[in-house]
């Protein structure tokens, strides 16, 4: 681990690229974790990969060693060019450096067919862009994402502990955590602690008009946390409580329970019931 500090440190240092915490650029510095986030992946040779934050490359050299090609989005120009330059004897048509927004990212344009996203996601924007990829219509059909230790348990949470996050994520996916990753491994050192997910998207048909009403209820559910599930639909969804509670009790759930206490199947027999009343 030493000896990637040190390369770090002085690429850092000859490219006065200065890392920012507000960026959330804390850099990996430990090959092993490396090594289980390509196993994670299950990269073959004909995987094209969309990697998120690639900050000094490591990862994306070891990417292209395995997939077929690398499509790396950057944010920051710094990095972006430190990366163009040392892909730059590379072919392009095997790696190629985005100095872009992932969020502003065109996906559909750049991936036509299947692709995997490898990420060091930062927190302030790991919400949005899981929605974006999930929800669009070029899928990728597996992500591993390094995240903040306390976002991926709350994306792999059960019942009594739901939220909104893990009911949009585990509708579309199988999720897991590979590999809890100690602050300790990356530079500059983070103030918590990181996790390996791997998020498996499942390979059906979906209907995005449905997607949205079923959405919508689980987002009003959700909408006062210490308020009565049905209390919050009922109001949310502008649904009579009467029909609420008809529904709840008939697909076996407490009057009284909240909507961290739902499983996802729970959501769905529950929209089954409820979709034809809302409008």
């Amino acid at each position: 681990m030493e000896d990637l500090v040190a390369k770090t440190r002085e690429i850092c240092r000859i490219f006065d690229i200065k890392p920012s915490r507000s960026k959330g650029q804390n850099f990996l510095i430990n090959e092993r974790i490396y090594n289980d986030i390509i196993l994670a992946a299950e990269i073959n040779s004909n995987d094209e990969i969309l990697e998120v934050g690639p900050g000094l490359g490591f990862l994306t050299v070891r990417l292209a060693k395995e997939a077929k090609r690398i499509v790396a989005v950057e944010l920051d120009d710094q990095l972006a060019t430190y990366l163009k330059m040392g892909f730059a004897a590379r072919d392009e048509e095997k790696v190629k450096i985005v100095n872009e927004d992932v969020l502003k990212f065109n996906i559909g344009a750049e991936f036509t067919k299947k692709y995997k996203v490898v990420a060091n996601l930062p927190y302030n924007i790991t919400s949005i862009f899981l929605r974006t990829v999930l929800t669009g219509k070029h899928k990728p059909e597996l992500l591993v994402l390094m995240l903040q230790k306390e976002v991926a348990e709350r994306i792999i949470a059960l019942p009594s502990e739901m939220s909104m996050l893990a009911v949009s994520i585990q509708y579309y996916a199988d999720v897991s955590i590979v590999k809890k990753v100690a602050a300790g491994n990356f530079w500059p050192e983070p103030k918590v602690d990181s996790a390996i997910i791997k998020i498996q998207v499942r390979p059906k048909k979906y209907n995005e008009q449905q997607d949205k009403l079923f959405f919508r209820m689980v987002k009003s559910g959700f909408s006062a946390k210490r308020k009565m599930l049905k209390n919050n639909l009922a109001g949310g969804l502008q649904i009579d409580a009467k029909i609420i509670a008809a529904a709840l009790q008939k697909i076996g759930l407490d009057l009284k329970i909240r909507a961290e206490d739902l499983s996802l199947d729970n959501w769905r027999l529950l929209f089954a019931e409820l979709t034809v009343f809302m409008v």
